[in-house]
């Protein structure tokens, strides 16, 4: 059931993202408070499930939600930005491709008068009103505590990293090779498959050949983990027989982890980040009210 509904929510985005091209009407001016949100890709289930979450939380106050499908391109993502400020919206919520590749537009929405939330991933600029994400370097250590603990403090993990410069990926990085650095486990090799299940797969494949020996592997995200076991199942290699771990904790990761194929993933309960975001621009926007703090952090927990 819930693949059906993100499937349609999908659908419905599909609509949704022409308008925040700036291909419809500008921001509306009835007086309806309109908030633009952009984030790097509806490829990624993660995003799927934030953006469902964010319009649920949108509603409830009443506000009007552009959702924008940045197709994992920082241009795109930055002529949203920028479409935004010209439809004349009265907050943004971003998730950055990178914690570099928006900051321009980022700053240029923030002179223009609108205030910008980041979500997820952070901007590299103080001049966003706060930052909602999850403590990924924790998420990171919870990952690598797991799989130590799973191969009693002995053997060899493969490590699948996210998008090179993204804070996420820099991020969960740290954790995991922080705890591992203490541990008798020993990282093989890091490699980015770029949160892509497709390039997990792919790299997996390449790595197999490059290291056999292994005991473990952590994805940085569900999707990577995905093409990697998925890779391991067409090499032979029967992927109960090693501890996997994700991050994201998406539908398709619980639909592996009762098929008996991968161990755990990391939950960062995307819909309570983008709902606190919208929640602190709504107090922002209509009544001055700046949040207490300007980075929240959500801790992940290990799922199931």
């Amino acid at each position: 059931m819930k693949k059906v509904l993100i499937l349609l929510f999908v659908a419905a985005l599909a609509v949704t993202t022409v308008f925040a091209n700036g291909n419809a009407e500008a921001a509306a001016d009835d007086g309806q408070i309109v908030i633009g949100m952009t984030v790097p890709g509806m490829q990624f289930p993660f995003f799927v499930i934030m953006g469902e979450e964010a319009q649920a939380k949108a509603d409830d106050l009443g506000i009007k939600l552009i959702i924008h499908d940045s197709q994992n391109q920082s241009s795109t993502q930055m002529s949203a930005v920028e479409n935004f400020v010209a439809q004349g919206v009265d907050g943004i919520l971003i998730s950055p491709m990178t914690t570099d590749s928006q900051v321009p537009a980022i700053e240029a929405a923030v002179a223009a008068g609108i205030p910008v939330a980041t979500v997820d991933r952070k901007a590299n600029t103080d001049k966003v009103l706060l930052h909602v994400g999850a403590d990924n370097v924790e998420g990171g250590r919870s990952a690598a505590r797991y799989i130590i603990d799973q191969l009693g403090g002995k053997g060899k993990v493969i490590e699948l990293e996210g998008t090179p410069g993204s804070s996420a990926a820099i991020d969960r990085k740290a954790g995991f090779d922080e705890i591992m650095a203490g541990s008798g486990v020993e990282i093989v090799v890091s490699q980015t498959a770029e949160f892509s299940r497709s390039k997990g797969q792919t790299v997996m494949e390449n790595l197999i050949q490059a290291y056999p020996d292994f005991d473990a592997v952590f994805g940085a995200n569900d999707e990577m983990i995905i093409g990697a076991i998925e890779a391991m199942t067409a090499s032979g290699i029967d992927p109960a027989s090693k501890i996997t771990v994700g991050f994201d904790a998406t539908p398709d990761a619980f639909a592996y982890i009762d098929d008996g194929k991968l161990d755990k993933t990391v939950d960062q309960f995307p819909g309570k980040q983008a709902g606190q975001a919208i929640q602190a621009l709504y107090d922002y926007i209509t009544a001055g009210t700046k949040p207490a703090n300007d980075v929240v952090y959500i801790k992940p927990l290990p799922m199931p």
